[in-house]
């Protein structure tokens, strides 16, 4: 699978890498900086692992002003810069070039301070997204966006991406959810953007740095929204006899105007994976599932149920099974958000993360399976079914090139096959490497060219998180 190509190292910033690393240490506090071999390899890749390249060196940074004095060095001297999160990326965002220096963000992990007055958080680039919702649980209140990976992934990688997760339906992404951010421009340059105002005036800066893969700054703070916990809530599952009916189902839930917290499907092959797993009580002979979640009072929480069964039953619902507890609530989610996990124990995969409209569902579903049976494959399919963000995963054999090569092929028409019905190429997970040259396919030149050029006016060198989002032919010279 190594046909993804980078940009060519850059043969000055190597033949100076002694002094680099030289002069990058006293920028930085002792043990803040990885530059022996053996010691960069766990910085080679992030979750998108069948791509690697070993960086020039690592920089671990515990404060907004040592992120400027690297970014201001390696502006100067036209170093590539990769920032990274806690490396959770599934398309590539954070793979290194061999020239680049890679600035790690793992060791700014504070939450700054907690203002249930305004309701909002600040936080550290490098706190991870669940350690939010962990710090003011006991007060009554959360951080709504909760990606599979929240255990783990960091706020600034989130941003980065613009992550989701299973209860984005109601409470929407991270760009709903981020009030203001820290920025550290390429130059060392640091700028303040939003606050814990509803809104700002002027441009939207701020929506134009969340989801930008880290190529136009590099998030250091961030003020997120905090949400007082519901009355209640209450996963419920739903089994179907196809994809189809249970993807039917979500379209006809949504066109009622009903919106749970949550929906999120799974098909026949999750189910086993999961239930494998976790022990969740998920039923084993259904082709689907649906999870639904609701909350609010008991009765607010009834009369919803009420009419998505009915909604249910029009499409030939066979099981429909309530949480009769916290713990048994916890175990639902449990198996649900360790899909990706699960599975990695029994096959190597390859996670997609095509957005479709609802009406749609049906159709990619079968589209996808047609995909998969032609390249001779295995499929598990889970996602977001209330705002079609779908999440394919593709089995394959790493240590077969072939296997490899046509599961790659099979993602990349499975994510064409979500442009062409109205859809988008990613929902979440962001473009980095894995979809840059899929851009072609849904924007044309004159939209790439407008893109490229707001990022240009950013870096204008291009040394923020190259070999990134856009593909490498026809970028603009640096």
């Amino acid at each position: 699978m190594e046909q993804i190509g980078f940009l060519p190292p850059k043969a000055a910033v190597l033949s100076r890498r002694r002094e680099i690393v030289a002069d990058l240490a006293d920028l930085l506090p002792e043990g803040c900086l990885v530059h022996e071999p053996r010691e960069l390899v766990p910085f080679e890749t992030d979750a998108f692992v069948s791509y690697r390249r070993v960086p020039l060196a690592v920089a671990l940074p515990e404060t907004t002003a040592q992120v400027a004095a690297v970014l201001k060095y390696c502006h100067r001297y036209a170093i590539p810069v990769v920032p990274r999160g806690a490396g959770t990326s599934l398309s590539g965002g954070a793979i290194p070039q061999e020239d680049a220096v890679v600035l790690g963000l793992s060791k700014m992990s504070r939450i700054l301070e907690v203002d249930y007055a305004n309701r909002t958080a600040i936080v550290q680039a490098g706190v991870t997204n669940l350690a939010i919702s962990d710090a003011v649980s006991a007060d009554g209140y959360f951080y709504a966006p909760d990606p599979s990976s929240q255990l783990a992934c960091t706020i600034g990688g989130n941003i980065g991406m613009n992550s989701g997760g299973a209860h984005c339906l109601k409470y929407g992404v991270t760009t709903n959810n981020l009030l203001g951010v820290k920025l550290v421009l390429v130059d060392g340059t640091v700028v303040e953007l939003g606050g814990k105002a509803l809104d700002a005036p002027g441009l939207d800066l701020l929506g134009l740095v969340c989801g930008s893969e880290g190529q136009l700054g590099i998030v250091t703070e961030a003020t997120v929204r905090l949400i007082a916990k519901p009355e209640g809530a209450r996963p419920v599952l739903f089994g179907f006899d196809s994809s189809e009916e249970a993807g039917a189902c979500v379209a006809d839930i949504i066109a009622a105007g009903i919106i749970p917290v949550a929906i999120e499907f799974m098909d026949k092959p999750a189910i086993a994976i999961c239930e494998a797993f976790a022990g969740a009580g998920y039923p084993s002979d259904v082709e689907a599932l649906l999870i639904v979640e609701v909350e609010g009072s008991e009765a607010e929480m009834d009369d919803m149920l009420r009419s998505i069964i009915e909604i249910a039953r029009r499409h030939g619902v066979r099981v429909v099974k309530e949480s009769q507890s916290a713990t048994q609530a916890a175990l639902i989610w449990k198996g649900r958000k360790s899909a990706f996990g699960a599975t990695g124990r029994i096959a190597d995969y390859i996670c997609m993360d095509g957005t479709v409209p609802l009406s749609q569902l049906p159709n990619v579903l079968r589209g996808t399976a047609e995909i998969i049976e032609r390249h001779g494959l295995r499929v598990a399919n889970v996602f977001h079914a209330g705002d079609g963000n779908m999440h394919p995963l593709i089995l394959f054999d790493a240590n077969d090139p072939d296997d490899a090569a046509r599961a790659e092929e099979a993602g990349n028409e499975i994510l064409k096959l979500c442009v062409d019905v109205g859809g988008c190429l990613t929902g979440e997970h962001g473009v980095g490497i894995e979809k840059r040259d899929l851009m072609r396919h849904q924007y044309a030149e004159a939209d790439l060219a407008q893109q490229m050029a707001v990022r240009a006016a950013f870096d204008p060198q291009w040394i923020l998180n190259p070999s990134k989002v856009f593909p490498l032919e026809g970028r603009p010279a640096a």
